[in-house]
């Protein structure tokens, strides 16, 4: 297939920070088992994609050490495969602060120029979907468009849109304005972060934009070249989570509780692929109640689970009540604990006695390793 990829991790996360003080958007853990890059890495991986660049970010660390040689995607490999594209910023003096993805790209550009395909698809991990780029590739052609755009169609009013690129399209796909969602009645067209375009097209636009000083890839490169470019887009039709705030994460990972949802997501187009992790399975107890929930590998469960989901490795003590919550990997919840709407990040110990309760649009968050 004559297409490669870019994953970019250069995402906003400011409204998620309770979940990103140690990690980029891309790693935050999802669906039990998973993180949210592997959602855009297999569907990479899915749609015949041998040659992938992850462009890394800020707090990269948990992204290498998640990713390594690739191997769970089957990009492991000696020609092309998976390649870790460092940050400009690591090279850059000491005085220099960086601005935007776009100088990530341009500090990578040999990448580029040496990879063979005419292709490149560039995707975020911000939309979680399942989705085959085969045949945006195929419409891309058709249209002969020299950027595609994928986008889902929204309710304007629906938060997953607070802040995301919206675009607005004749009746023959054509893209003739895009902008950052304001609440008007006509944005119903959310962009989905996952732009398809000719490969030595992309470094013209690199080198243009850092030439002029621009250094935001949305901003400077596709829309201040609008009216240069012809831009058409191609609509997902299929479930999209757009993780953009700690309540959006914590809206969509609820919805996974519900089977439609979730074989759309895990079926669609291909299986979502992840670092293995040699675990046993769940234990259940006598006294363990467990209902609509969805329990990973590795957990001990002694008490009452409803309506929430449990990472690897989480420990639910005789007594405790876990409703309406997440419980990342290796949670501990001590006996006769109770948690109701809560998010309790990887490596959390809530003590026994204690009582933890936030609200369906404002679940309280419990950072990294801490003991409560």
């Amino acid at each position: 297939m004559d297409l490669m990829a870019i994953i970019n991790l250069n995402e906003m996360d400011d409204l998620v920070s309770e979940l990103t003080h140690n990690r980029p958007l891309g790693a935050i853990p999802f669906a039990g088992r998973y993180r949210l890059i592997d959602f855009a890495l297999s569907n990479i991986v899915n749609s015949g994609v041998g040659n992938v660049g992850v462009l890394l970010g800020h707090k990269y660390r948990s992204v290498v050490d998640h990713l390594r040689s690739g191997k769970e995607w089957d990009l492991a490999r000696k020609r092309e495969g998976l390649a870790l594209l460092p940050p400009a910023y690591a090279t850059y003096p000491r005085y220099m602060a960086y601005r935007g993805d776009v100088e990530n790209f341009h500090a990578n550009l040999e990448y580029l120029r040496f990879s063979r395909q005419k292709y490149v698809v560039i995707a975020g991990s911000e939309a979680v979907c399942n989705i085959d780029f085969r045949p945006v590739l195929e419409y891309h052609q058709s249209c002969h468009a020299d950027v595609t755009v994928v986008y889902s169609k929204r309710n304007c009013k629906d938060h997953d849109c607070n802040g995301a690129l919206m675009l607005e399209m004749d009746h023959c796909g054509r893209i003739w304005d895009m902008h950052v969602s304001g609440g008007a009645a006509s944005e119903d067209r959310m962009a989905l972060g996952m732009f398809l375009l000719e490969r030595e097209l992309l470094i013209e636009l690199i080198e243009a934009t850092s030439s002029r000083g621009g250094y935001d890839f949305v901003k400077h490169c596709l829309i201040s070249n609008l009216n240069e470019l012809d831009m058409f887009g191609w609509m997902y039709d299929g479930y999209v989570a757009r993780v953009n705030s700690v309540s959006t994460y914590f809206q969509h990972s609820m919805e996974l509780l519900k089977p439609p949802i979730w074989q759309d997501l895990f079926g669609r187009c291909g299986n979502i692929y992840t670092k293995v992790k040699d675990e046993p399975p769940a234990q259940y107890t006598e006294a363990a109640q467990v209902t609509n929930s969805m329990v990973a590998n590795g957990c001990y469960i002694d008490g009452v689970v409803e309506n929430s989901i449990l990472f690897r490795g989480v420990s639910v003590a005789k007594g405790a009540v876990v409703r309406n919550s997440i419980v990342m990997q290796k949670g501990v919840i001590g006996e006769n604990s109770r948690l109701d709407y809560v998010v309790c990040d990887k490596n959390v110990n809530v003590s026994a006695g204690k009582t933890l309760k936030g609200e369906e649009n404002h679940p309280v968050v419990i950072r990294k390793g801490r003991k409560v």
